[in-house]
């Protein structure tokens, strides 16, 4: 009577778990990128909200307050800078589009784009 064998084996584990590590290797280092992201949201959706009620707004005075809030979430990139804001039909627009590239391995590099538009107005905050 023979035994056949179930089940993977060594080989087809190295093949099962080659694409998982990659795929999680590049989500450890996208990771604080997309995070960066998400904290310079944060920073333009507060800075929108408490000057929404400012009739004396400038494009200096905006600035100003969100490089406030960029020092106290330790924003490096963008820059304030980086950050344009334009007036337009509905208020001031504050708006973020900038590149950050995460290296994985070798010449492999990572490339995220990041787009984001708050604008400060009369009637609310909005996306």
């Amino acid at each position: 009577m023979t035994h056949r064998q179930r089940g993977v084996t060594m080989i087809g584990w190295i093949f099962l778990l080659i694409p998982v590590a990659l795929v999680l290797y590049a989500g450890i280092v996208a990771g604080p990128k997309y995070l960066n992201y998400y904290k310079v949201v944060q920073a333009m959706k507060e800075t929108a909200s408490a000057l929404k009620s400012d009739d004396t707004l400038t494009a200096q005075t905006i600035r100003f307050a969100l490089d406030k809030r960029f020092d106290t979430g330790y924003i490096d990139l963008p820059t304030v800078q980086d950050i344009g804001v334009t007036k337009g039909e509905n208020g001031w627009e504050m708006s973020a589009n900038y590149e950050q590239e995460a290296h994985l391995f070798g010449n492999l590099n990572l490339l995220m784009k990041f787009e984001k538009s708050v604008v400060i107005g009369k009637e609310g905050v909005g996306n």
